[in-house]
């Protein structure tokens, strides 16, 4: 049995998730309050007043779709991450769980099924934060460009955003929530894709040890007894993986039923926007890494989903 540490690989994601209060800090009072004002006063207000955009642009059909578009994105974020923070128990109960010795690999073969899943997630998520951070930075910086002060994203506000020091104050609350809004988002998604991840490669262990059990029973000249012993391991790694599965599956059913219904709406209402810019101009360029954020976003549950699928069949 080869001792491997599953979490060394999601260390990034989960540090990201703390950064932004989503990843628990045991007994820790100040972490508790942390958390609730990044998610009350930093996500609330800010879906607040982009919210309440919406009630002074709706006769606007172009203003209104370039509002809408990232409210829903924004507005489930702000309930995505309230799931997340009411089933977190369970979700850090099953990445303690994955540090277990059952489900720890037996031989070179398995190691290299593990780290083959483990690199697979390391890509894909890399390659999402980078999308991420292209896009935030083009939200970030395009506003400076124009000629007007503008913000980040078109929100209501109840006092005069283009005078000093109202424009640059609310300038960096925008940057603010939507670069933690972000990180947030996108690391509570990593965080579902590599639990299926690890369903996926468990999968391919328990098979490893069912394809090969015969043969290395037949090859140590071991008896019955033992062979029946191996046996019931399997059957009891079976019945942990289907355990650690439908626990998964508690935890984030809300959150994906939620994230495909939103990057759906997400996706066709930028591709609308970016009818309405010029193609070649600065304003395109975040229309584009945010579209096709949304789509690896929703690229990661098919993909690891899907591989799930073909790995218990």
């Amino acid at each position: 049995m080869v001792k491997i540490d599953y979490t060394l690989t999601i260390k990034q994601n989960l540090l990201f998730l703390k950064l932004v209060g989503l990843w628990p800090a045991s007994g820790n009072d100040f972490y508790r309050l942390y958390t609730f004002v990044v998610t009350v006063f930093i996500m609330g207000l800010y879906n607040f007043f982009r919210v309440m955009n919406i009630f002074y642009v709706y006769t606007d059909l172009q203003v209104l779709t370039a509002t809408i578009y990232l409210t829903v994105t924004d507005v489930t974020v702000l309930v995505k991450s309230c799931v997340f923070i009411r089933n977190v128990k369970t979700l850090e109960r099953l990445i303690l769980t994955l540090n277990c010795d059952l489900f720890r690999p037996k031989n070179q073969h398995q190691i290299e099924l593990v780290y083959s899943g483990l690199k697979a997630w390391t890509v894909a998520y890399r390659l999402f934060w980078t999308l991420v951070f292209t896009c935030l930075f083009m939200w970030t910086v395009s506003p400076l460009t124009g000629p007007s002060r503008q913000l980040p994203v078109p929100a209501w506000y109840p006092y005069d955003t283009k005078i000093s020091p109202n424009y640059e104050i609310t300038y960096v609350c925008q940057v603010i929530s939507i670069w933690i809004l972000a990180t947030a988002n996108m690391n509570m998604d990593s965080l579902i894709a590599a639990l299926m991840m690890y369903i996926g490669t468990q999968c391919d262990i328990l098979c490893d040890d069912l394809k090969y059990l015969p043969k290395l029973v037949t090859k140590q000249g071991e008896d019955e007894t033992e062979f029946n012993k191996k046996l019931v391991d399997c059957v009891i790694r079976h019945r942990t993986i289907l355990s650690f599965a439908e626990d998964s599956n508690k935890s984030y059913n809300a959150i994906i039923l939620a994230q495909f219904f939103t990057s759906s709406l997400a996706i066709a209402l930028s591709m609308f926007q970016l009818t309405l810019v010029d193609p070649v101009s600065m304003e395109s360029l975040p229309l584009l890494s945010y579209m096709f954020g949304m789509a690896l976003q929703l690229f990661l549950y098919c993909w690891f989903g899907n591989e799930v699928e073909i790995k218990v069949r």
